[in-house]
């Protein structure tokens, strides 16, 4: 179909009047699937438009209704969720707004999550650190403190049992689950030191990813996929001899934000395809191009 002709076809389905939009409802709960998907397929090409139309029907009394038009509106967010994430890869280039940017890709999967009450969770990891923090606040001594309370209290770890596992990856997940990748960690530990104006940045090693603490005179590394162990230069050149990959200055430089997405989005497609899962390695892809232009 070329551009114009899927533009037509958008605009006719967008001016359906109120008696095709009554017929489109009828058939939606049909026993034939194939009628089902004729509908579906329709209704999905109305657009956002369809939402305002469709909503009231998801708390119908007919479980088929409301099971058909749930899934038809999780298909519409997530493509709203899918173009707004894009235009952003476009538009920002290596120092986007990370945090922005992390929530964006978290709603491509899960369109419906609440990102307001997210940041005010991370918002409230940061102030409770803050008050046990005191002097340390300044320091590399603040390191330990926020260990405790991120990995100890609150139960943040390595997910090695499954590893390769999606989820690991949207950090919506990984706060509700406590549990992540090494990227998803150290955003979060990211995410949280700069609430607090700590001087951390993430660092991309090859097949690992670490935050890193620098002031003028003080460097330590940290580990947030084993509970945020505190490694040294010697550490991470160790690391990566014993992975077969030749030390370059490069590996423990500070790595951007849209360095950062993406290679999260490069690990997510990678795992989307591992798994078989061709349409969501699809739009990953679109990702990692869209922010490899960059």
């Amino acid at each position: 179909m070329t551009p114009t002709t899927s533009s037509t076809a958008k605009a006719a389905a967008r001016a359906l009047t109120d008696s095709q939009k009554a017929a489109l409802l009828t058939l939606l709960t049909d026993e034939d699937p194939q009628v089902y998907q004729t509908v579906r397929a329709h209704i999905v090409a109305c657009g956002p438009a369809a939402r305002a139309w469709l909503q009231p029907h998801a708390l119908s009394a007919d479980p088929v209704m409301r099971r058909r038009v749930a899934d038809i509106l999780h298909h519409l967010a997530r493509q709203e969720a899918d173009n707004a994430f894009l235009s952003f890869c476009l538009r920002h280039g290596e120092d986007c707004d990370l945090e922005e940017g992390v929530w964006l890709l978290a709603r491509t999967r899960y369109p419906e999550i609440n990102v307001a009450a997210y940041r005010a969770l991370l918002d409230s990891y940061a102030e409770d650190i803050r008050e046990r923090l005191g002097a340390e606040l300044r320091s590399i001594g603040c390191l330990p403190v926020i260990n405790d309370h991120l990995f100890n209290e609150l139960g943040f770890r390595g997910n090695e049992k499954n590893y390769y596992d999606p989820d690991n990856s949207y950090l919506n997940r990984v706060l509700d689950r406590r549990t992540g990748n090494p990227i998803s960690l150290c955003t979060l530990y990211w995410l949280v030191a700069r609430r607090l104006g700590l001087p951390v940045v993430g660092v991309g090693l090859p097949r690992h990813f670490l935050c890193r603490y620098q002031t003028p005179t003080e460097t330590v590394f940290l580990d947030a996929f084993n509970r945020g162990k505190l490694l040294t230069r010697a550490d991470c050149i160790r690391f990566l001899q014993e992975i077969g990959q030749g030390f370059q200055e490069s590996h423990l430089a500070p790595t951007t934000p849209g360095r950062t997405l993406l290679r999260m989005c490069s690990n997510l497609h990678q795992i989307y395809h591992e798994l078989g899962h061709h349409d969501e390695a699809a739009t990953l892809q679109r990702y990692v191009v869209a922010l490899a232009r960059h």
